[in-house]
């Protein structure tokens, strides 16, 4: 049951992410999903571990700091993607 939560909450995370970013004409429903959950670890990772942030260690989950953080983290991914060129 986890895991149809984290694609769930992946491909919402992604998708949102992906409008902020102006990136939803180009990624699919696999894409959003995959960039929601890795986006998620990164804003975990980056503000909760590395800058001390205590609420983004709730990134990722189903809460409202929880896809406020992993949209965050998704939307530092589609930007380093963007700039190495590769979204």
């Amino acid at each position: 049951m986890e895991w149809i939560i984290l694609i769930i909450i992946g491909g919402i995370i992604g998708w949102l992410a992906s409008k902020i970013m102006r990136t939803d004409a180009e990624q699919g429903l696999l894409l959003n999903i995959i960039i929601g959950v890795i986006g998620s670890l990164l804003g975990r990772w980056l503000f909760g571990s590395v800058l001390g942030l205590g609420g983004a260690v709730a990134a990722g989950t189903l809460s409202l700091a929880g896809i406020f953080w992993g949209i965050i983290g998704a939307v530092v991914l589609i930007g380093i993607l963007k700039l190495l060129k590769i979204l």
